[in-house]
C-alpha cells in the first residue's frame, strides 16, 4: 500500500494480485459503509486530476514530450553522465522548452474537451489539446494541453474548437482545487 494523492485527496493505493481482487472490494466496501465511501469512475477521476493540475501518463505525458515541456524536469538528475538523451535535455535545460504544458479553464458551452482539440491564439492554431473534462468541485470545464512556452503565462487567453464552437481558455498556472495541497496532507 502506497499513500497517494491522483485525486488531490488524501488517498492510499492499495496493490495486490488479482486473486485477491473480489475479496478486498468486498471488505473495503463493508468498512466503509456509514463513512461516505462512493463508487466512481475513471473520468471522475481525470476530473479531480485536472483541478489539481496533475498531468497523466500517457495522455498528458508521453515519451514524444520533453521533461521541460512537461514539468518534470525537476525530477531529472543532471548531474549524472550516463543517461540517454542527456546532451538533449542539457540543452533544454539552458535554453528553455518550446512549449509547456499548462491547465486551462475552459468557457465551454455544452460539451467539454476530451483531447486533440485545437489551441488557438489570434485565428492560429498554437498547440492543442491534451486531456479535459469538467471539474465538479470547481464547477468549470478545465482542459490540459501543450502551448508555445512564451505563452504560457498565468490568465494567458487562448481559444479551443469545441464542436466547432471557439471558446474562451484561460491558463491557470495554480491548481483551482486546493492550491496549497493541505487536503494531500490530512
Amino acid at each position: 500500500m502506497t499513500r497517494a494523492g491522483f485525486t488531490g485527496e488524501l488517498g492510499y493505493e492499495i496493490w495486490t494480485t488479482p486473486d485477491y481482487f473480489a475479496s478486498l472490494y468486498d471488505d473495503l466496501r463493508e468498512a466503509g459503509q456509514g463513512s461516505g465511501l462512493a463508487l466512481f469512475g475513471g473520468r471522475a477521476l481525470s476530473s479531480l486530476r485536472l483541478e489539481k493540475h496533475y498531468g497523466s501518463f500517457n495522455k498528458d505525458f508521453r515519451p514524444d514530450y520533453t521533461p521541460g515541456e512537461t514539468g518534470l524536469d525537476r525530477f531529472v538528475d543532471f548531474g549524472k553522465t550516463d543517461f540517454i538523451g542527456r546532451a538533449a535535455a542539457l540543452a533544454e535545460r539552458d535554453n528553455g522548452p518550446q512549449r509547456r504544458f499548462v491547465v486551462m479553464e475552459v468557457e465551454a458551452q455544452d460539451a467539454d474537451v476530451v483531447g486533440y482539440e485545437s489551441i488557438m491564439k489570434d485565428g492560429k492554431a498554437v498547440g492543442y489539446v491534451t486531456s479535459g473534462a469538467y471539474g465538479h468541485c470547481v464547477e468549470r470545464s478545465l482542459a490540459a494541453g501543450y502551448v508555445p512556452a512564451t505563452l504560457a503565462r498565468d490568465g494567458e487567453r487562448f481559444e479551443i474548437d469545441i464542436l466547432g464552437n471557439l471558446c474562451a481558455a484561460t491558463v491557470r498556472l495554480q491548481p483551482l482545487y486546493d492550491p496549497e495541497g493541505r487536503r494531500l496532507r490530512g
